[in-house]
């Protein structure tokens, strides 16, 4: 049984669906719509659909409900629904629940989507949001109302690794009735349940770590049932952004190597966040799991370990930055995170460029700012790159 089961082995065998044949490795389901024998289980499918019954792959496919419940089962909620894009799940999650006039509460530091989303989209029809720095407990209380809808969080910022006090701030949202969703793609399901801590809807870009090989778009949210099935899903179907069978096949492949990444990147992140502190190049060096991070207290009571994101701080700016940057040979330069590669980004001029230079100063997004995704390279390889590089600028 499942529940029996360690994370490792659920990650391989957890939600696993076989056709007739037999087939070892799960099937891709390539089917826009499904046959019924008869004009009424037609009928009696659109009324209710069993637990292994489909009618359209906008609405649900074999192969993406493997995905969603091999997630679910990960993450230790009732249910799942796959998306498109982490952005489609970001979105969907905040504006299947919202109408005009609601209010939420949102962490400031946000990727530069989803401050899209939260700072001109949700306002522009109707919705109210007040923006609070999420490691501060004391703003979340102040800024939480008794009309609070929802609250919002990443609960590992990008890219200043912020670590956010999840319990404190979700005991702040259920006292008034609110719901905490929170994007947990920093921490991954590896090293942190965020159901656990009181989250009520969790969200996944799988395109990161969860594909790890930078193949495909993909994302996900997880939950109750009741949000899951009553109010995500009739939201998501009717405007489409579905997950491709495809897609949902590959994250079935890569969650089999997840918990071995993340854990070989998060001991490879440590040593080089160690190896490069104290550089006379850096002004900071910035990883969770530091006894300098600045909530070193939080991680080591709320995660496993400091995960497998770093930021590194050049003292001269964005022209240091960019001869750093371009003298790297085994790091490449990309905006995505989560791959068996090691990937650097300049966030300033990339991910968070349409930030104003006030925000991004108020974020600690400097000119010289790098955020490092680290891969499964020898950490000595990663290490002696990072340093040729330093020694450029």
């Amino acid at each position: 049984m499942t529940d029996t089961w360690k994370n490792r082995t659920n990650l391989i065998h957890g939600g696993t669906r076989r056709s007739q044949y037999g087939e070892m490795s799960e099937a891709i389901f390539l089917t826009q719509a499904f046959v019924y024998p008869t004009a009424e289980s037609a009928e009696a499918r659109f009324i209710e659909s069993g637990d292994d019954e489909f009618i359209y792959a906008r609405y649900g496919n074999p192969t993406v409900r493997m995905f969603e419940e091999r997630m679910a089962i990960l993450e230790g909620t009732e249910d799942a629904f796959a998306t498109a894009s982490g952005m489609a799940a970001v979105n969907g999650a905040l504006f299947s629940q919202l109408k005009a006039g609601d209010h939420i509460v949102s962490a400031r530091a946000l990727f530069g989507s989803c401050l899209y989303i939260t700072e001109t989209l949700l306002p522009r029809f109707g919705v109210e949001v007040t923006f609070v720095d999420g490691t501060d407990n004391d703003q979340w209380r102040e800024a939480i109302r008794p009309d609070t809808k929802l609250v919002f969080l990443e609960t590992m910022s990008n890219p200043t690794l912020d670590v956010v006090d999840l319990k404190a701030v979700s005991d702040l949202a259920h006292a008034v009735g609110a719901m905490v969703v929170v994007d947990n793609v920093f921490a991954t399901p590896i090293f942190q349940r965020s159901i656990d801590l009181g989250a009520d809807v969790i969200i996944y870009s799988a395109t990161k770590h969860i594909d790890g090989g930078g193949r495909c778009l993909g994302g996900i949210v997880l939950g109750t049932k009741e949000f899951i099935r009553g109010v995500f899903e009739p939201y998501l179907k009717h405007t489409g952004g579905a997950l491709s069978p495809f897609n949902a096949w590959v994250m079935l492949k890569g969650m089999e190597t997840l918990e071995l990444r993340c854990r070989a990147q998060a001991r490879s992140a440590d040593a080089i966040a160690r190896a490069l502190q104290g550089h006379p190049k850096l002004s900071r060096v910035i990883y969770p799991g530091l006894e300098d991070h600045p909530q070193a207290e939080l991680v080591q009571r709320q995660m496993d370990c400091g995960g497998t994101m770093l930021a590194l701080e050049l003292s001269g700016g964005k022209e240091a930055a960019f001869l750093f940057l371009n003298a790297l040979k085994v790091c490449l330069i990309t905006n995505n995170l989560g791959d068996s590669k090691t990937l650097v980004t300049h966030p300033a001029t990339t991910t968070h460029q349409r930030l104003s230079p006030k925000l991004r100063a108020e974020l600690g997004i400097s000119d010289g700012l790098i955020r490092l995704s680290v891969g499964l390279e020898d950490e000595a390889d990663i290490i002696a790159d990072l340093m040729q590089g330093l020694d450029a600028c």
